[in-house]
């Protein structure tokens, strides 16, 4: 690491420490306080931490796997005091983390010249179209020329948001009047970003409830308008979901990974919940990486995940 990365490294890290200060609260501090009055490996030290752990929002079958690697580890005596379960937990987490980002395939790529698509997904309110504008600010950063597509036809207020932030980002914007066609929106994107060479494109899209069915075939048909325009489009499809709602996040993640191609999760307002362990349940449940963590309000507060310095911001003392 160069000199000149350690500071916003650095400034990465300890505010995401912030960000993640209730989520420590409510989990790791409760397993410091299970463990480290206690002095035998029991079944009531295992209970107590089972319990704590699906408070903390981790899920309880993600829980389970936890506990069945403890349990394998004392019946070892890999194990066996109480003081050493905080650094077990710690490496148990960080490789259920890990392991989509070691599972996946490399993310499909436009071909030389042509734009990168981008698919943003989610309910409404989950804070998808603050993403977007945040998601184009760290493309800015990259020197890359990010295009927004406005194909949320159906909210107008969806449109008025993103274009007062293409506005402040001086970037552009597609979009059509209220009700018409997304695809069609995607399809002028598409044509805006090959002919000016702008790329990232990256398409807002109504946010539906997963339980929708016409609003997924309408989603099936932009996938279909991408790819026709751009090969293997969109190369990504993200899906924003709101750290707050802990486990009902959980669920809709499940609904979306399995209809619409999910390669990317955009976990939000990491920083005003407790519910931070949703993101080792998504993680161990749905297979698909954590991309970015929003952190924060401001433009620059959408922050690239990384396993470890989630974990460690969590664990350390």
């Amino acid at each position: 690491m160069s000199s000149a990365q350690t500071p916003e490294k650095t400034g990465f890290f300890s505010r995401l420490k912030k960000a993640v200060a209730s989520t420590k609260a409510q989990l790791v501090e409760r397993i410091e306080a299970i463990t480290q009055d206690r002095t035998e490996l029991d079944a009531g030290v295992f209970d107590d931490l089972e319990a704590t752990m699906i408070a903390g929002d981790l899920g309880v079958k993600t829980v389970h796997e936890i506990m069945e690697r403890l349990r394998e580890r004392s019946s070892r005596r890999l194990l066996t005091s109480p003081a050493q379960l905080r650094a077990s937990i710690e490496e148990e987490i960080l490789a259920i983390l890990e392991r989509p980002a070691k599972a996946e395939k490399p993310l499909r790529q436009p071909p030389e010249g042509l734009p990168e698509v981008i698919f943003v997904v989610g309910v409404n309110g989950a804070g998808k179209t603050t993403t977007i504008a945040k998601l184009a600010r760290l493309y800015l950063e990259q020197n890359r020329k990010p295009l927004l597509g406005a194909a949320d036809t159906f909210r107008a207020a969806a449109n008025e948001q993103l274009e007062i932030w293409a506005r402040r980002l001086g970037i552009e914007i597609i979009q059509q009047k209220p009700g018409a066609d997304p695809s069609a929106v995607v399809f002028d994107a598409l044509a805006r970003g090959k002919a000016q060479h702008l790329s990232p494109v990256i398409v807002d899209t109504a946010g539906r409830l997963h339980t929708k069915q016409n609003l997924m075939a309408e989603l099936a048909k932009m996938c279909r308008i991408a790819g026709r325009e751009v090969p293997d489009a969109p190369h990504q499809v993200l899906l924003v979901i709101d750290a707050t709602t802990g486990q009902n996040g959980l669920a809709q993640a499940r609904q979306f990974a399995e209809r619409t191609g999910v390669n990317g999760i955009v976990l939000t307002k990491l920083d005003g919940t407790a519910k931070g362990g949703v993101v080792v349940a998504i993680a161990a449940e749905l297979g698909v990486p954590i991309r970015y963590v929003g952190i924060g309000e401001h433009a620059d507060d959408l922050i690239p995940f990384n396993a470890r310095e989630f974990v460690t911001s969590l664990f350390e003392a």
